[in-house]
């Protein structure tokens, strides 16, 4: 590495004193300055089984909440089942780990995300009204939440319609991306049908049952189009450039006021999800379009770590439990190494900065680098060769480096 990329790193990185939540946040006022205008942050994780990444991002949703104003948790998680999480940060008597469960993913199924909701609805009970915070949910797969409220609702404002709602759209119940042919588009016209049904009936059902549940009932009618039409794509590039492209649409949703408020939020998702380039090769990915809506109020930051364990399941099967898998430091030439090298503590670098920074700076920021990105499941035997190639200054904003992941803690 050029001394003066070197020199420019050890200048430029902000040491993180620690990853738990409380106590000082001083370490991470580099990181509130390097928001300066932002109304969205994109927090990333190299995989979904870091207790490390999930503990660090937590302190992050903390402070962003805090101290620069951050209303709303925007997770890479069920749009149906999110509704009822964020009744249990607004006050509602639920139990949370039910209610995690729920949400589709045992990625979030874990005592580290439990202590951050948790955390989120006692922040709630003393916050004043401006400065609550909410939790959505924004991927329209695993929708049977969407499908039971509206099936509900129907039965108390429109009973003849509620069966053939219920036979029509019951397919989505267990449905998986890419899992249910649909040549003929039955499925997406009936949940848009759906949708027209209720927006052209709005003031009748209100009448009788209310705005606020005949609004959820519209919100569930639009997740249902959204997950009929992903769940009946097939399994190839199509399907994953709709499901970034509605993630992001539900977050343009929430920061763009289009149910009444604007905000300023905090996404969090994977790496490859929350970079500003593409999730997968000609799939743009959740932050690529975020980016170019918001421009630089749109903010991404990658998290890389050296070496441990993380959680992951083993080949391509949905049944399988998550089991750990290790992973020894980074390969010499990887962006983790090259982190490490010149600062291998714990750290954050606004990668920002080094547009005003010297050639050899821009240089290096603007190269190819391999780095580690591991989902939900992982290859059997060569897991430990799954790297995605970056371009730190197109793909992100700023990186967090963990120098030791451990795996994240299942709830019982």
């Amino acid at each position: 590495m050029p001394q003066d990329v070197t020199g420019w790193l050890v200048e430029n990185t902000s040491r993180l004193d620690r990853l738990t939540a409380g106590g000082s946040c001083q370490d991470l006022r580099p990181f509130g300055a390097a928001l300066a205008g932002v109304r969205v942050v994109g927090l990333g994780e190299a995989t979904h089984g870091t207790r490390e990444f999930f503990q660090l991002k937590h302190r992050l949703v903390r402070f962003l909440v805090r101290e620069a104003g951050f209303t709303t948790l925007a997770l890479e998680a069920s749009q149906s089942a999110g509704r009822a999480l964020d009744a249990y940060v607004q006050g509602d008597d639920s139990d949370p780990a039910t209610l995690l469960g729920r949400l589709g993913f045992w990625t979030w199924r874990t005592e580290e995300m439990l202590a951050l909701v948790t955390w989120m609805r006692t922040h709630n009970q003393s916050a004043t009204s401006d400065r609550r915070v909410r939790f959505v949910g924004i991927d329209p797969q695993r929708s049977g939440a969407s499908i039971m409220y509206i099936t509900d609702f129907l039965r108390r404002v429109a009973p003849e319609e509620a069966a053939a709602t219920w036979a029509a759209l019951a397919p989505l119940l267990d449905a998986r991306p890419g899992g249910l042919p649909d040549p003929q588009q039955q499925l997406r016209a009936s949940a848009e049908r759906l949708l027209d049904l209720l927006t052209a009936r709005r003031a009748e059902f209100t009448a009788e049952v209310g705005t606020a549940e005949t609004d959820a009932a519209i919100h569930h009618a639009r997740v249902l189009v959204r997950s009929a039409d992903l769940v009946t794509l097939p399994f190839d590039a199509s399907m994953f450039t709709a499901r970034d492209r509605y993630m992001a649409e539900a977050v343009r949703a929430v920061v763009d006021g289009a149910d009444g408020t604007a905000e300023k939020a905090v996404v969090w998702a994977h790496n490859g999800h929350v970079s500003r380039g593409h999730y997968m090769p000609g799939v743009p990915a959740l932050g690529w379009h975020l980016h170019q809506h918001y421009g630089d109020a749109y903010y991404a930051l990658g998290l890389l770590f050296g070496a441990g364990e993380f959680r992951a399941r083993r080949g391509r099967t949905m049944r399988r439990p998550p089991v750990p898998h290790r992973i020894s430091k980074p390969g010499a030439g990887s962006l983790e190494a090259e982190l490490a090298q010149a600062v291998p503590h714990n750290h954050f670098v606004d990668l920002r900065a080094a547009r005003t920074a010297s050639a050899e700076v821009r240089d290096w920021v603007g190269k190819q680098y391999p780095h580690r990105s591991f989902g939900a499941n992982v290859p059997r035997l060569i897991y430990r060769l799954n790297h995605s190639p970056t371009v730190p200054a197109r793909d992100y904003d700023g990186l967090a480096y963990v120098s030791t992941s451990s795996c994240s803690r299942p709830l019982p």
